[in-house]
């Protein structure tokens, strides 16, 4: 029983407040039911304000937690200033910040454009969401975390931040990530180390979590490409959203309370060969 309590309690993130962004999506939705299992009130932020609220509600029935929903742009500095403002007058602290959000096209005509071709204002949107609104989200609420003496920051990352997209195993499925997919992923890698040699020795941890592709019935009807992605993991298989809920906890708790600057790849062993 001693164990137990132990284990339960280096996991725990109990009366913890961690602000999720990218919270109404896919990976998001099922990150913050995660955080609130665990005890935490999650900060949910993201423009898709209607499933935003509505997984408010589901949160604070399912777990009886204090979570609250934000709409808001996370590439815009009034924005998130407020944010980091309007937080601290709720909670009085802020323990985590999951860098959760990114933008990617889907429905956009020209959003799987060949690279010759790729349209130059795409480029920028997309570049604006996902490395500035990372920039602003590490800075306006690294302010507080350096106030405190204490916080964790994890950013969510990816595959193709840290390897060249396998463009064999795509075919005509629309499904592979464009250049700023790979470049935003893979600034985020290195701006983790900077963000945690800047903040040493302030009891600030910075990670990433590397993830590997993940299976969605809605998304992914082509099973040629599932098959071809599946043979090149070692574990013979894409991912289920359920295989990401210990790797995030583990860094946002104290359970990684030795770990910082370092990368945390989950992928099934797809960059291990």
């Amino acid at each position: 029983m001693k164990k137990q309590n132990f284990i339960n309690r280096l996991f725990s993130l109990k009366n913890k407040t961690v602000i999720l962004t990218g919270s109404a999506g896919r990976l998001g939705t099922r990150f913050a039911h995660v955080l609130s299992e665990a005890g935490s009130n999650v900060v949910l932020v993201d423009i898709e304000n209607k499933q935003n609220k509505n997984l408010e509600a589901d949160l604070a029935k399912k777990y009886h937690t204090h979570p609250i929903a934000f709409d808001l742009d996370i590439s815009k500095q009034s924005d998130m200033k407020k944010l980091a403002k309007d937080v601290l007058a709720r909670y009085k602290k802020i323990d985590v910040l999951i860098n959760n959000a990114h933008f990617i096209p889907r429905d956009h005509p020209q959003r799987d454009a060949p690279f010759e071709k790729y349209p130059l204002e795409l480029w920028d949107k997309t570049i604006t969401t996902n490395l500035r609104g990372l920039f602003l989200c590490c800075q306006e609420i690294g302010k507080v975390m350096s106030k405190q003496k204490k916080g964790v920051i994890v950013n969510i990352s990816s595959i193709y931040g840290i390897t060249g997209a396998d463009q064999r195993i795509y075919g005509k499925s629309r499904l592979n990530s464009p250049a700023f997919y790979a470049a935003t992923k893979g600034a985020m890698v290195n701006l983790t180390r900077y963000l945690a040699a800047y903040w040493h020795r302030q009891n600030i941890r910075v990670n990433t979590l590397t993830l590997g592709g993940v299976f969605d019935p809605k998304l992914h009807k082509d099973n040629n490409f599932v098959k071809r992605y599946s043979e090149k993991t070692m574990l013979g298989r894409m991912a289920y959203k359920e295989d990401y809920d210990g790797p995030l906890l583990f860094l946002a708790s104290d359970a990684s309370s030795y770990v910082t600057g370092t990368n945390v790849i989950v992928d099934g062993g797809w960059t291990a060969w």
